[in-house]
């Protein structure tokens, strides 16, 4: 067994397409996903009849991370003289700018970002070094996979999770993790793709294959909605709830790939699959009995 091994066997596996793409690849410095968010985006509020800048896609960046945590609820945003309360943990935390949004603009004491591949926790190091030294104790960055995290029982206020969940392998045990390191009370807030209903559909899994890239690697796994629906519940997490938000996401982003030209042209195939029923994005929320 090598070390890489042992340190998968610790950290959990990372599949080879969630290797690649995060490590030698590196996603983040991709055009399409300009500001280090490596999200979608959401693009209300942002026209689409005309061109759009670079500016544009990093509002819509934003955005999608604005539209999660105000869905956690517990204070709103941080206003100029407002106090830090509560701790967050985000999962799937890439390069850790997301992090430091809620710092910035939320009142949480302290985000733990979490990511299982090691070369985006020491790109999320590298980017966030400033704001590391100056609140230590506010930022931690640390490797560790979704169905296994390295945080301790009720450690946090409010766990969430952007553009992150298509990659899980086992969301049953990430929903465990979710009931595990949240407080009584805690809330939860997943926002990602998944294929509409609740049952698995192997007819839409082939053709999601065969339209994206992504799908046809191995990258994203083609889970109907219903499995992490169904296994935050069966977690013990209560008022589960599912709020379609595709019409912000997948419109925009598609006029975006439009402007940036032929290098970005396999993903245009995303609003063709949500239009015709096979994938959609959602916004999940649920929270831990008080």
């Amino acid at each position: 067994m090598t070390d890489d091994d042992t340190a998968e066997d610790r950290y959990g596996p990372v599949p080879p397409a969630v290797r690649t793409v995060y490590g030698p690849d590196d996603l983040g410095s991709v055009p399409a996903f300009r500001g280090g968010f490596i999200n979608f985006g959401c693009w209300d509020g942002i026209p689409l009849d005309g061109p759009l800048t670079a500016e544009d896609r990093e509002r819509s960046e934003r955005q999608l991370y604005r539209r999660v945590l105000d869905a956690l609820g517990g204070g709103g945003r941080r206003g100029p003289d407002g106090d830090g309360r509560g701790r967050a943990v985000e999962v799937g935390c890439g390069l850790g700018v997301g992090c430091a949004l809620a710092l910035r603009e939320y009142p949480y004491e302290s985000v733990t970002g979490v990511d299982v591949h090691p070369d985006q926790v020491d790109r999320a190091r590298r980017a966030n070094a400033a704001l590391l030294a100056a609140v230590p104790e506010r930022l931690r960055l640390v490797r560790g996979a979704a169905e296994r995290l390295p945080c301790g029982a009720g450690e946090f206020d409010h766990l969430y999770s952007v553009e992150a969940a298509q990659h899980f392998r086992d969301v049953g045990a990430f929903a465990r993790e979710c009931a595990r390191v949240l407080r009584p009370g805690g809330r939860t807030a997943v926002a990602s793709f998944f294929v509409p209903g609740d049952e698995e559909r192997p007819g839409a899994a082939r053709a999601l294959a065969e339209r994206l890239d992504s799908f046809a690697s191995g990258l994203d796994v083609a889970r109907p909605l219903g499995a992490l629906t169904g296994a935050l519940a069966a977690a013990g997490l209560v008022d589960v709830r599912a709020e379609s938000i595709g019409e912000s996401v997948w419109p925009g982003l598609d006029r975006y790939l439009e402007e940036i030209g032929p290098p970005a042209a396999w993903p245009r195939n995303f609003l063709g699959a949500y239009r015709d029923g096979l994938l959609d994005y959602y916004l999940v929320t649920a929270a831990r009995p008080a």
